[in-house]
């Protein structure tokens, strides 16, 4: 069995003509039973408690017919675990507590303990697995060393980064350092969750754009290799990096099972330009979400029929799915799905 075939499995495609489908940050702030909960707890406070994470985990699927439930979480709970807190700034973003402004800010990242705190993500997908029992996948999922990285040295959200390429840049030998705490508190984060009951993982290189090509492996990819070479064999990985399309080629050198495209990429070329055996996830525009219930079908059908017959696609959007999203419009891309192909 092929990787592309263990993806398929996984995530229980054994309906005929029609891909599976979830949508990247199922829940969230278009959803009121979402909002009447942030009323009463902080969004730190629902990703720490097991039983909340798992309620909101849920949500999206007792509304739509979807094929996979994602654990609630963050990827800043790995900065938060190695002493770098994270929270959301009032006017939108995210904020670090602290940014890493030194080298000596390294020295103080934990690395010992910080799988041990992340406990609560293992115990809120122990819950989730037997909610979810064995009819629908379930998907775990991490960020990047490179993009943690960016959050944490220029001290959370930041057009371009700009104090993160630089550090890089100038400082490599450090930079290198903070990539190999980061890489080694991941992989034991990732093997918690390869052996709680997942189907999938997934990578998030949400700011892969911002590597030079020429320094795209040293930053990024050579970290990433080794977080899938360590759970590849247990569950398969698929990578969603936010980068231009003639970067395809770089990323399927990465020990994955998937890409995840944006929607900035055509998925008919990315499927000729990747390898056959790769799964192919993607990539409606989230802003779809925010038109009318027809666009919605018209648009997601001709997806569908452009990639017809593939069976290593999975539909998604090409990005998480935005606080505007209209619960009719998310309705009206599962009804799309699941009627699939028309009679």
């Amino acid at each position: 069995m092929n990787s592309r075939e263990k993806i398929q499995l996984a995530l229980c495609n054994k309906n005929s003509g029609r891909p599976p489908v979830w949508v990247m940050r199922q829940a969230g702030r278009y959803l009121p039973e979402y909002r009447a909960l942030r009323k009463k707890y902080s969004f730190v406070e629902m990703v720490k408690s097991p039983e909340l994470a798992v309620e909101v985990s849920l949500q999206p699927l007792r509304r739509f017919a979807l094929d996979a439930a994602i654990v609630f979480s963050d990827i800043l709970v790995v900065p938060e675990a190695m002493g770098q807190p994270y929270h959301f700034r009032e006017k939108g973003g995210i904020g670090m507590d602290y940014s890493l402004d030194s080298e000596n800010c390294l020295n103080k990242l934990n690395t010992t303990e910080a799988v041990e705190k992340l406990s609560y993500v293992k115990e809120a997908l122990l819950l989730l697995r037997k909610e979810v029992g064995a009819n629908k996948a379930m998907l775990g999922f991490c960020g990047s060393p490179w993009t943690l990285a960016c959050y944490m040295i220029d001290g959370g959200s930041s057009p371009n980064f700009p104090k993160t390429v630089k550090w890089a840049q100038n400082s490599p030998k450090s930079f290198a350092r903070l990539m190999e705490k980061l890489t080694e508190v991941l992989i034991g984060y990732v093997r918690e969750q390869a052996t709680s009951g997942i189907d999938a993982l997934q990578i998030f290189d949400s700011w892969n754009a911002l590597c030079p090509d020429s320094d795209l492996h040293e930053w990024s990819l050579k970290w990433i290799d080794q977080i899938a070479s360590e759970v590849s064999s247990i569950v398969p990985v698929i990578l969603y990096a936010k980068a231009p399309s003639n970067r395809l080629n770089l990323l399927s050198s990465c020990k994955v099972s998937g890409i995840s495209i944006d929607n900035e990429t055509d998925l008919k070329f990315a499927r000729s330009t990747l390898p056959s055996h790769f799964t192919l996830q993607g990539n409606l525009d989230p802003a779809l979400m925010e038109t009318d219930e027809e666009t919605v079908r018209k648009t997601t059908h001709e997806l569908l029929n452009k990639m017809k017959g593939d069976q290593g696609h999975i539909l998604n959007l090409g990005h998480g799915i935005r606080p505007q999203a209209k619960i009719e419009c998310m309705q009206s891309l599962v009804k799309t799905v699941l009627e699939y192909p028309e009679k």
